[in-house]
């Protein structure tokens, strides 16, 4: 497989670029440190460490039930709502562990939103849509309300094309803007960090397109952690990129390095589609 990197990933450094070869050593927006996880009596996951950069993009590649959304979903504790799980470790945002004693788990997915692989628009306005976190949180100011529907819609690249149908049903939208306004209803909870499960799998190409053109936008803003089974995508939106394999993180580092350098023997027969 010759997987193309964009030409953000030249292969000289850019001047005062972070080194994201060794994670380890980083101050990142999100640090997990030596995490194990179980499903039951089954382990998913083997001591995990690695850091996001802050106003990054990283990408987790890796074969089905490699452990990269098991992680993905620990990132902002969706896992809890599974009975019978376990971790040991750490998982750090912003220096803090959100797996300790007082984090308030509401206010944490409000600061690490989630869009996940299969659109899910609620049933109601593509306003509404938006409207909704805000409002739950509190929110009764229309104008302000409409200020932030506004503002995350155009955000997520959307406004042009619903401007001026905000009333009507979001089960109306084509699957590439119900995925854009999942990342639209992401936003308007005013998150530090996005994460995304596959979000472009599902799509036609052109909506991919859309995808990845926002993603490179919201990083400017935004810390971003992408699951995708897409090399050529991770190759071209992420600056980190993790090789996972059977519940272990083989290989982290800049995704220039990973795709055209891999240290390890196992990440370039992955890569080069040897296996997986």
């Amino acid at each position: 497989m010759n997987v193309q990197l964009g030409a953000a990933h030249a292969l000289a450094p850019s001047v005062g670029a972070p080194d994201l070869s060794k994670p380890d050593t980083q101050v990142g927006k999100l640090a997990v440190r030596g995490v194990n996880f179980w499903y039951g009596s089954k382990q998913a996951l083997y001591d995990i460490s690695l850091t996001v950069a802050e106003r990054s993009v990283t990408a987790f590649i890796g074969p089905s039930g490699c452990g990269k959304s098991t992680l993905l979903r620990l990132l902002n504790r969706m896992n809890d709502l599974i009975e019978g799980t376990r971790l040991t470790g750490q998982v750090l945002l912003g220096g803090e562990d959100i797996y300790g004693s007082r984090q308030d788990v509401v206010n944490l997915r409000r600061r690490v939103g989630m869009v996940f692989q299969k659109s899910n628009p609620f049933p109601k306005s593509i306003y509404e849509n938006v409207a909704y976190g805000p409002r739950v949180a509190g929110e009764r100011n229309r104008a302000r309300l409409d200020e932030l529907v506004t503002r995350c819609l155009k955000q997520a690249a959307l406004w042009a094309e619903v401007k001026d149908r905000l009333g009507a049903s979001a089960l109306e939208l084509s699957g590439g803007q119900q995925q854009r306004l999942c990342i639209a209803r992401a936003l308007a909870t005013d998150p530090e960090v996005l994460l995304m499960d596959e979000p472009a799998s599902a799509l036609d190409p052109k909506s991919t397109q859309a995808i990845e053109d926002l993603i490179g936008e919201l990083k400017r803003q935004y810390t971003i952690v992408i699951v995708t089974h897409n090399m050529q995508q991770a190759a071209r939106v992420s600056d980190q990129t993790a090789f996972f394999f059977e519940g272990r993180v083989v290989e982290v580092g800049a995704t220039e390095q990973v795709f055209r350098r891999p240290r390890e023997k196992q990440t370039e027969d992955y890569i080069t589609g040897r296996f997986g």
